[in-house]
């Protein structure tokens, strides 16, 4: 009697154990299975985000970006020749900045000083001369920064002087039609933008390094 229950129980531990290890094998499996759709899920995803499943290349990533900033509406000004020494240097800034030249920008940052400290503010109505100043102000600081610093720090008081000179054509008019150009992918991809005369894309904040990021986001134009 006694051997009929040693048997007894060593066959239900033997079961006990073959039960254990066959719910481990099934939770093993069940793992696996749920690590294969989480991968596959995560490839969709991806896959999602790609050009009909084709992997997007650097082209396709920067014309995306371009497109991240809506367009605005044409800005009209008077036509006047009243800015142009100042629309010059800073066009010079720009292109020397363009073609990686720092002692060209240099060159150009000391001529838009100059430039500011010389412009009439007579040309100005009353009303708006107040404005003009603290405008001539802070161009002439960034180019005073300009015609000093690497090109690096170029580049960076260069971006700052956009709006200014938006708000600068606003006031004056301009003898050009000018347009405004914008990078998303400058300055840790916050952006950056810049004045130019032709729709061409020639980026001065990269210069080589990313000449064609950027499109054309408004035109300056000429009542």
């Amino acid at each position: 009697m006694k051997n009929v229950n040693v048997i007894l129980s060593r066959t239900v531990l033997i079961g006990l154990i073959t039960l254990s290890v066959a719910c481990v094998d099934k939770k093993k499996e069940d793992n696996t299975d749920a690590d294969h759709l989480h991968d596959q899920e995560m490839h969709d995803e991806r896959m999602d985000h790609d050009h009909d499943g084709e992997m997007i290349d650097d082209d396709e990533m920067m014309d995306e970006a371009n497109h991240t900033m809506t367009e605005e509406s044409d800005m009209m000004v008077k036509e006047s020749k009243t800015a142009s020494s100042l629309i010059d240097n800073y066009l010079a800034i720009k292109n020397a900045l363009t073609n990686d030249d720092k002692d060209a920008a240099a060159k150009a940052g000391e001529r838009l000083v100059q430039s500011a400290n010389a412009f009439e503010m007579s040309q100005v109505e009353t009303s708006q001369q107040q404005e003009m100043k603290e405008i001539l102000k802070v161009m002439k600081e960034h180019g005073e920064h300009i015609s000093k610093s690497d090109m690096a720090h170029q580049r960076e008081h260069f971006a700052q002087i956009n709006l200014h000179m938006k708000d600068m054509l606003a006031v004056t008019g301009s003898d050009r039609v000018l347009y405004q150009q914008y990078c998303p992918m400058y300055a840790d991809n916050t952006g950056g933008a810049w004045l130019s005369e032709s729709k061409d894309i020639k980026n001065p904040l990269f210069g080589s390094k990313m000449m064609k990021c950027g499109s054309v986001k408004q035109t300056i134009a000429l009542k």
